[in-house]
């Protein structure tokens, strides 16, 4: 199996930007979709955005798409969240999740198809 664990977040202004990483350590990360997700208080945890095997499919929530980008290098065993133009709504404990299952070029954002979770990390947009 793979451990995934997140870094970068941190308590910002509305309007600027942070990245979020998350390194795994275990299996071979190629293996991997990888899925980012975030969970704000007393809300139910919601897809971000997620990145193919290959790195070459991308797909993102209507709520992030223009502002956040990922990537993933895995040479460096680690996917990316740029976030840009942060919001006050964007305020959330973000994790990310691995997806051993999907198609080398695919990704997905139905939350159960991701075996592996992370810890988290807390984002705070302030206003």
């Amino acid at each position: 199996q793979v451990q995934l664990v997140e870094s970068g977040g941190g308590l910002v202004q509305a309007g600027v930007s942070l990245r979020l990483s998350c390194t795994a350590s275990g299996r071979t990360f190629s293996d991997y979709a990888i899925g980012w997700f975030r969970q704000a208080p007393g809300k139910e945890r919601e897809f971000v955005a997620a990145i193919s095997r290959s790195g070459t499919g991308t797909y993102y929530a209507d709520s992030v798409r223009g502002r956040f980008t990922i990537s993933r290098d895995n040479g460096k065993n680690t996917v990316y969240l740029q976030m840009n133009s942060l919001k006050p709504d964007d305020t959330a404990v973000y994790y990310c999740a691995g997806d051993p299952h999907v198609h080398i070029h695919a990704a997905t954002a139905n939350r159960g198809a991701y075996d592996y979770w992370g810890q988290g990390t807390q984002v705070t947009v302030s206003s």
